[in-house]
C-alpha cells in the first residue's frame, strides 16, 4: 500500500543514477548509494504512474505465440520439451551475455559469477522446469492449460510475494486478482464442460495429465517470476537476463539429453514446418524474455501475470481462425471477469507503487537505477518513457 507523500530535504549533492549500462556494481554485496534528495525532488509517490499496461499486452501476444508455436509442433507430431525451447537459452546467452562481458570485462565477470552464480542457477532452473512442463502439457491440452498456468501461478506469485518479499497488497487489488482468477476458473470449467463437443479446443489423450503437468509448470513459473522480479530490481537487466541465458543453456541442454531421447525417435523432423514453428517459437519467446525484466521493474509479478490473463483471449482467437475451434458462451462472460478483475486491481494501487519494491527502502536506494525502474523515475524526477 503507497505510502503518504513526503518531501525530500535538500543536501549538496544527489547521488547518481547507476545505469543499466554504466557503474554497476559486480555484485550484490556491493554498498549501496545513498538515497537521492534534492530540492524539489519527488518522491516515488509522486510520480505518474507508467504505461505499463499497454507494454503487457505485448508480452501476452508473446505468450499467445508460443503457446500457438507449441499446439502446430504438437499437431505434427513433434514435441522435445526441453529441445524446443533450448534455442532460446542460446540466443539469450549469446546477446546478453555478450553485452555483459562489454560492459564488465572478463575479471568483473568472473568475479559477478563467484558472488552471485549460485542466485543465476537457482533463477535458471525454475525458468527451465516451466518450460518444460509447460511444452509437456500441450501433448495434452491446449488453451485449457494455458487456464491453469495462468490461474496457479497468480497463486503462486501472490503467496510468495507475501511471504518473503514482504509485498502488501491493496484490499481492492485481492479483490481484483480475486475477479480475475474468477475469469480463469469460467474458462476452465467451460472447457471441461465442452470437451468432446466441438468447443475449446481440448486435444484428447490424457487430459489429467495434462492439467497435471500445467500445475507444476506453473508452480515454476510462479517462483521463477518472484525471482526475477527480485534480481532485476537489484541488478543490471542485462546480467540477469544473461545469466538467465548461460546457465538456462547448461541446464536445459543436459535435460534434453536426458528426458528427451525418446521423443527425437518419436518426432517427425522431415516435415517442413518444423523449422519454421521452431523458428517462430523462438523468436516470441527471445522477446518475451527480453520485454519481461521492464514489466517486473515497471510494476510487480503478480501484475504480470494478471496482465497474462488476456492472452487466453488472443489464443482463442488464434484457436478459431487457426485450429478452426468454436468458442462456448462462458468465454464472453469470463472474458469481463477479467478486464473488470483488472480495473478493480488497478483502482488499488497505481504502477509506479508495485514498481517501488518494499525490498529496496523508500525511495529505492538499495536498487538498481537501470530502465523502467522507480528508483531512476525518482532521482530524475520524471516518469520513464516506455
Amino acid at each position: 500500500m503507497a505510502e503518504p507523500n513526503v518531501k525530500t530535504t535538500a543536501i549538496d549533492q544527489v547521488a547518481p543514477i547507476e545505469d543499466d549500462a554504466k557503474g554497476s556494481p559486480s555484485s550484490s554485496s556491493s554498498p549501496v548509494h545513498a538515497a537521492p534528495a534534492a530540492v524539489g525532488m519527488t518522491t516515488a509517490d509522486e510520480i505518474e504512474e507508467g504505461k505499463a499496461g499497454m507494454f503487457a499486452q505485448v508480452l501476452a501476444l508473446c505468450i499467445t505465440g508460443t503457446n500457438t508455436f507449441s499446439s502446430l509442433l504438437s499437431e505434427i507430431p513433434f514435441s522435445i520439451p526441453a529441445f524446443q525451447t533450448l534455442w532460446n537459452y542460446i540466443l539469450l546467452n549469446i546477446i546478453y551475455t555478450s553485452y555483459t562481458l562489454y560492459e564488465y570485462g572478463w575479471k568483473k565477470y568472473v568475479n559477478m559469477i563467484m558472488h552471485d552464480g549460485w542466485k543465476y542457477i537457482i533463477l535458471a532452473f525454475l525458468d527451465v522446469e516451466g518450460n518444460y512442463f509447460t511444452v509437456l502439457a500441450y501433448r495434452y491440452t491446449t488453451i485449457l492449460s494455458a487456464q491453469l498456468i495462468n490461474f496457479w501461478a497468480i497463486v503462486m506469485v501472490v503467496m510468495i510475494s507475501f511471504i518473503f518479499l514482504h509485498v502488501r497488497y491493496h484490499p481492492t487489488q485481492i479483490i481484483g486478482i480475486l475477479i480475475c482468477i474468477g475469469g480463469v476458473g469460467i474458462l476452465f470449467g467451460s472447457d471441461h464442460i465442452t470437451q468432446g463437443s466441438g468447443f475449446g479446443g481440448v486435444t484428447g489423450g490424457n487430459q489429467l495429465k495434462g492439467d497435471l503437468f500445467a500445475l507444476v509448470g506453473a508452480t515454476f513459473y510462479g517462483l521463477s517470476n518472484v525471482a526475477e522480479e527480485f534480481l532485476v530490481s537489484k541488478r543490471p537487466l542485462y546480467e540477469v537476463v544473461g545469466q538467465l541465458g548461460f546457465w538456462g543453456m547448461f541446464i536445459d541442454g543436459a535435460m534434453t539429453g536426458i528426458f528427451d531421447r525418446p521423443q527425437y525417435k518419436s518426432s517427425v523432423w522431415s516435415d517442413g514446418k518444423v523449422g519454421g514453428y521452431l523458428t517462430g517459437y523462438t523468436l516470441c519467446l527471445l522477446v518475451f524474455y527480453s520485454g519481461a525484466p521492464i514489466l517486473f521493474r515497471l510494476s510487480s509479478a503478480a501484475f504480470f501475470n494478471i496482465s497474462l490473463l488476456t492472452g487466453n483471449f488472443w489464443g482463442t482467437a488464434i484457436g478459431i481462425k487457426v485450429f478452426h475451434l468454436h468458442i462456448h458462451w462462458m468465454y464472453p462472460v469470463a472474458f469481463v471477469c477479467i478486464v473488470v478483475g483488472h480495473v478493480v486491481y488497478y483502482l488499488g494501487k497505481s504502477i509506479l507503487g508495485e514498481a517501488r519494491k518494499p525490498w529496496l527502502g523508500r525511495n529505492q536506494e538499495r536498487g538498481v537505477a537501470g530502465v523502467g525502474t522507480a528508483r531512476r523515475r525518482v532521482e530524475s524526477g520524471r516518469e520513464l518513457p516506455v
